[in-house]
């Protein structure tokens, strides 16, 4: 999201890299009155405007002063692809502006006619914006196409609504997931700063519960997001039923196990009083075991959660696969049969390799050569 030279020659901030609360206080600081930040943010959010110029009932001097000091353009869309009759679309947004290749600071985000943590008909009745928090990611989970491409930088809070605005200025957005490239809880403040835009009646004022934060289980991240106030679903990834297997998977989670995320999942649904979920990506021969299914049903029973099973989408990775349907229903029925509620995720985008870091990974060819993976039962 490249921002253009202000008078003296640096770059401009973005309108809505701040907190909500820091955006009206620049008006105050100017001697406008508060409302004018909202009609702003009226114009941005609400009417899709890109251009201050445009802002028609502000005064030109002020329309003058915003375009002299902040910068407001989108970022540019590097590659776009469609699957699903349409229903599912990815873009590469371009946010380099910092001295690197364009493509070194380039992000995905996908819009999906439906919510993938609901499985119901009314699930697919909504639109979903999935959005990245970082370029990049430092978590370094075998399966994911991101987490092979390694970190970069964390995304700013301008940087992670351009992506829902990307695509709200043609369609209305009903749900947000935080599930893009990148770890959120490792770039709190502004994936935060970012949601508070998303929820706010200033903002794009979308329901608080049609948001879902998801991490790979930073503690610290999480009771954080617990003490925000914030009524956000929030998914802990497992991908395992026993802490050795886990730091296989992922291998930055040493240090934290399962039975840490267990509790701080507790932690969250007795302050927020949401009901969380547990992800669990199935890979075949590694993870998907009926009998692991049942040790991961008597880690979590009894809780107010569920688990949402996800097929390993292939990425460019050699050595892992997708479990065949009837081992995935297999581990969702032992599930079920333990008591634990389990849902398969609604399966989308696969020929458009849907699953984060993809698509930038296509683009990029060699530059973030894949991984070859050798991964087999403990």
């Amino acid at each position: 999201m490249p921002a253009p030279l202000d008078a003296a020659g640096g770059r401009k901030p973005h309108l809505l890299d701040r907190s909500i609360e820091a955006f009206e206080a620049v008006f105050v600081e100017w001697g406008e009155p508060r409302y004018r930040a909202r009609q702003v943010a009226r114009h941005v959010f609400r009417h899709g405007v890109t251009d201050f110029e445009a802002m028609t009932n502000l005064p030109r001097t002020l329309r003058e002063r915003l375009d002299a000091t902040f910068a407001l353009a989108p970022p540019a869309v590097i590659a776009s692809t469609t699957a699903d009759d349409g229903a599912t679309t990815k873009v590469l947004l371009d946010l380099g502006d910092r001295g690197r290749p364009a493509l070194g600071d380039a992000v995905e985000t996908v819009l999906m006619a439906y919510d993938p943590e609901d499985d119901s008909t009314a699930g697919r009745a909504r639109t979903t914006v999935c959005v990245s928090t970082q370029v990049g990611c430092a978590m370094g989970c075998v399966f994911c196409a991101t987490g092979q491409q390694g970190f970069t930088r964390n995304l700013g809070t301008a940087e992670i609504v351009a992506q829902v605005l990307h695509f709200a200025r043609d369609r209305r957005v009903t749900n947000v997931v935080f599930m893009g490239m990148g770890e959120p809880l490792a770039n709190t403040t502004h994936t935060l700063e970012a949601i508070r835009w998303l929820v706010d009646p200033r903002g794009l004022d979308l329901r608080a519960r049609g948001v879902t934060v998801s991490t790979v289980g930073l503690r610290a991240g999480i009771r954080r997001l617990a003490e925000e106030g914030l009524q956000i679903n929030l998914t802990i990834s497992l991908h395992a039923p026993d802490d050795a297997l886990r730091q296989r998977l992922v291998p930055t989670s040493t240090g934290t196990s399962i039975d840490d995320l267990v509790e701080a999942g507790r932690d969250y649904i007795a302050r927020t009083g949401r009901r969380i979920t547990f992800a669990y990506a199935l890979l075949e021969g590694v993870n998907d075991e009926v009998s692991q299914a049942r040790a991961l049903a008597r880690r979590i029973r009894g809780m107010q959660a569920h688990v949402n099973l996800i097929p390993y989408n292939p990425t460019a990775g050699e050595g892992l696969r997708r479990p065949s349907l009837a081992r995935v229903r297999a581990f969702q029925q032992a599930l079920q049969a333990e008591g634990v509620n389990a849902t398969v995720r609604i399966e989308r985008g696969v020929q458009i390799a849907a699953a984060c870091g993809q698509l930038r990974t296509d683009v990029l060819g060699g530059e973030l050569g894949p991984r070859a993976i050798a991964l087999a039962p403990a």
